[in-house]
């Protein structure tokens, strides 16, 4: 019996994808190749076409046919003709635009030459267009007949910003500086005697971003798991450069994460690498600096203390970890260096600001996606359940709730008490497991600590401190950890096998990716399984952030088991 279609293309480019089809799992991950989840309830989920999907799509060399073959192949009615129509314009204007760099003489100075950047068209409209907009005539040095204008210098950067905010997507084609050689080489063997290869996956990533350093690659975004490497990526894309780099991150731990897998698996030496950070200010032919430092001012208005950074040494890369944290300050400040090869890396390209557009014209396109059940499957990362757990308010709490503002409903429905015996009752059952409690309120996270009589890391611990405490947790000195937001990002704690989310940031998508990759690294012992839980508070406003927030793991395959606390019972398979 043939099995019927599982999607439905509606006509103002909204896609609605059937969970319960045999179908699903293949059309899901052919759809977020070129389209975003809005929304994901149990037995629907929802899909939209935008043009920032489909110039991602583009720059991965994916073209309007085999788009239009997906839509066809698994669309249960026609599709219509005015979403083929959008996909081929939008899918079109992707390289239709380019910069280029030329070689042009001063006037009067034939031996003379100097480089100059380009916007070009083979479509003369387009350069109309552009020319004739408000936002790009502060930008235009000289207009060169119809197909060509030159720009100003030191406006690589604003121009493609400018230019994708009104619809045309530039290609980059200027090329890039080498930046200051430096030469290393990865390790056959970590210092600690592992045998160290890339893997497939990472090594298809590098080559992908890299193109043999041909001008159409070296700016871009890889975009992996947590737990599957990205940290490894970045430093294969460092050996095919081989030039000084500058690697951005989002804490001092970080920076010392980075630094130790670098002597690990490379020859590079540890006085070759400097740390930029509030507690030390060192400049090397490798430097890793925090975000913060370089976004710190002594007051408001006033400039950005370290921005120089950015030019003090002729790099040849700059990596971005965790790119979709990336400050606006950092974002200005990368629009000036546009010569310089840039890469991101991130576990999510989703950013609660909707500045996706930036990430994509100032670092550059999406270059690399894995669906992270592919991963799993492989057992690159640990396979993960995710199961909520809705819990009552007491009659007290919900008078309180009652009468509170928004902003305070949240807040209360968050560090609802009853959340304690839920988590205490998880932890009971996994007496063996390696668990992390997470939350967004430090008052609650104290309370738990105090009650739970459990280590506690802030932002007030200092970093010495903290690294301690992992390094226990690690060792299995600590078997449960309570943390707070500081710990969404970039810390390495592969035994962890359980969290329990008390409470986030509001509906955020890109935080819930990232408590869940907390416990995704894989397990070197036991079997390669983790549990996320989510405790929330039932007929609240918490109740509906949870669903945004489940968004993004619905786009990536997981299915979260919702359960009323009345009706959740232990045990589970282990």
């Amino acid at each position: 019996m043939q099995v019927e279609n599982p999607l439905i293309i509606q006509s103002d480019k909204t896609l609605l994808l059937e969970v319960n089809n045999p179908l699903f799992e293949e059309a899901r991950n052919l759809l977020g190749q070129f389209a975003d989840l809005e929304k994901s309830p149990e037995y629907m989920h929802f899909y939209r076409i935008s043009p920032l999907s489909l110039w991602n799509a583009a720059s991965s060399k994916m073209t309007y046919e085999e788009i239009k073959d997906i839509l066809y192949k698994y669309s249960k009615y026609d599709v219509p003709q005015n979403v083929l129509k959008n996909v081929k314009e939008q899918i079109g204007r992707y390289g239709k635009v380019k910069l280029i760099k030329e070689e042009v003489s001063d006037a009067g100075e034939e031996s003379r030459k100097k480089q100059r950047l380009a916007i070009t068209s083979e479509e003369r409209t387009f350069i109309k267009e552009i020319t004739n907009h408000k936002t790009i005539l502060p930008l235009i040095e000289e207009k060169v007949g119809p197909n060509k204008f030159y720009i100003k210098e030191n406006t690589r950067g604003f121009i493609k910003q400018a230019l994708i905010k009104i619809g045309f997507p530039v290609e980059d084609l200027a090329g890039y500086e080498q930046g200051d050689s430096f030469q290393f080489s990865l390790r056959e063997q970590t210092i600690s005697g592992k045998n160290f290869t890339i893997r497939d996956y990472q090594k298809s990533s590098i080559d992908v971003f890299y193109l043999d350093g041909r001008i159409d690659g070296g700016s871009g975004v890889i975009v992996l798991p947590c737990g599957a490497g990205k940290t490894i990526v970045g430093i294969g894309v460092m050996e095919k450069i081989q030039a000084e780099t500058l690697i951005l991150v989002t804490n001092t731990l970080s920076i010392r994460q980075w630094h130790q897998e670098i002597i690990d698996k490379t020859t590079v030496q540890p006085d070759q690498i400097g740390e930029y950070s509030g507690e030390r200010k060192e400049i090397k032919p490798i430097t890793i600096a925090t975000y913060n430092i370089l976004t710190y001012r002594k007051k408001k208005g006033e400039d950005f203390s370290h921005f120089h950074l950015f030019t003090e040494k002729n790099w040849g890369l700059i990596i971005y970890d965790e790119v979709h944290l990336l400050p606006a300050p950092v974002f200005r400040m990368t629009s000036e260096i546009q010569a310089i090869r840039r890469l991101g890396l991130t576990a999510t390209l989703i950013r609660e600001d909707g500045l996706e557009e930036d990430v994509f014209s100032l670092i550059g396109p999406k270059k690399y996606d894995v669906p992270w059940k592919d991963l799993e499957k492989q057992s690159w990362i640990a396979k993960a359940e995710c199961i909520e757990i809705r819990i009552p308010m007491n009659p007290g709490l919900r008078m309180k709730y009652a009468t509170a503002s928004d902003r305070d409903k949240f807040r209360i429905a968050s560090e609802n008490r009853a959340k304690l015996e839920v988590a205490r009752s998880i932890i009971d059952q996994f007496p063996e497991a390696n668990v992390l409690i997470i939350g967004q309120y430090i008052q609650q996270l104290e309370r738990f600590a105090r009650i739970f009589d459990y280590p506690l890391i802030t932002g007030k611990i200092p970093t010495r401190d903290r690294e301690k405490l992992y390094e226990s947790f690690r060792q299995g000195d600590i078997k449960v950890l309570i943390v707070s937001k500081v710990a969404n990002f970039s810390i390495d704690l592969p035994d962890a096998n359980i969290a329990i989310q008390i409470s986030g940031t509001f509906g955020s998508r890109q935080e819930e990716a990232q408590r869940l990759g907390r416990i995704l690294r894989p397990k070197e012992t036991g079997e390669n399984k983790a549990y996320f839980f989510s405790l929330v508070t039932s007929d609240s406003v918490e109740e509906r952030f949870a669903e945004n927030r489940q968004r993004f793991l619905a786009e990536q395959g997981y299915n979260y088991a919702i359960y009323n606390e009345e009706d959740f019972s232990f045990p589970l398979e282990k």
